[in-house]
């Protein structure tokens, strides 16, 4: 068999276009949905994603702002930005692209935004909502994972999930979304003993450790669903996921690509959790 392909830039594209109508009915009423992206120094992976993150929201109809600052910007200015940002009514989203340099303190900054404006879904406020059920957003890679499973019209109820991966960006978060769906979950990460018996045992696997072919064929039940986060770099510097994506589709039933699969979701979710922030505050005005 050869497993079916979950295409992310398609199911990207179709939540823009869900988005941008969202927007325009927005505008109507006299709101423009808007997201600061924060940037501080001159990362160059960053530099691509800021880069990509605006132009989808330009696409959309959604303002977005990039506002860069150097690497030596002090971390009590930052905070002190974030608070500018926290206080005008007229910025929805605050997103603080990550990684930050080494003399400030990420988790401080992250949990100086309003957990309002939190699109980025990584504020304690963001995972308090998700671990009871409440309504909150959702980190952006995990809540693209879900929408690709859904996308499949796959039904995790009473599956074996298998979340390769232990961060609080991705696996903790993508463990608990899988669990509100009545899925059964175990969370491995690279030294798990035995990592070969735990997924094969999988309906689900998640690959999200950012180790190269973590996850080979002879790891996959035949006809699982394969979730592949990674973003690596092979010898020849190609892009490439955590899972050995030409002999794992041979035994899968479906599969994401790298690039084109979570990477392109990542960023529509954004725009889902920006846009969805804007219709919150509307309510409230």
């Amino acid at each position: 068999m050869t497993a079916a392909l979950i295409d992310g830039n398609a199911l990207a594209q179709s939540i823009r276009t869900d988005v941008a109508g969202r927007t325009q009915a927005l505008k109507a009423r006299g709101i423009t949905p808007r997201l600061a992206i924060v940037l501080v120094g001159e990362d160059p992976a960053s530099q691509v994603y800021v880069k990509h993150k605006v132009n989808d929201s330009q696409q959309t109809g959604l303002e977005a702002t990039l506002e860069r600052f150097p690497a030596d910007l002090t971390e009590a200015a930052l905070l002190a930005h974030i608070d500018k940002l926290n206080n005008d009514a007229a910025v929805h989203g605050i997103l603080v692209q990550l990684p930050l340099p080494k003399h400030m303190d990420a988790h401080k900054v992250i949990e100086r935004i309003a957990p309002a404006k939190d699109v980025d879904g990584f504020h304690v406020a963001s995972a308090g909502a998700l671990m009871v059920g409440q309504p909150g957003f959702w980190p952006c890679t995990p809540f693209g994972c879900m929408k690709m499973i859904e996308s499949i019209g796959y039904n995790l109820r009473g599956k074996h999930a298998v979340v390769i991966g232990r961060s609080n960006i991705v696996g903790k978060p993508m463990a608990l979304m899988l669990l509100q769906q009545n899925a059964t979950v175990s969370i491995c990460h690279s030294a798990t003993p035995d990592l070969k018996a735990m997924t094969l045992q999988a309906d689900v696997i998640v690959a999200a450790v950012g180790k190269q072919n973590i996850l080979t064929a002879d790891m996959v039940k035949p006809g699982a669903v394969v979730i592949d986060v990674g973003m690596n770099r092979n010898d020849q510097g190609k892009l490439c996921g955590d899972v050995d994506f030409d002999g794992v589709k041979q035994v899968a039933g479906w599969i994401t690509p790298v690039p084109g699969g979570v990477g392109p979701m990542t960023r529509a979710m954004l725009l889902v959790n920006t846009l969805t922030a804007a219709e919150n505050a509307s309510k409230s005005v």
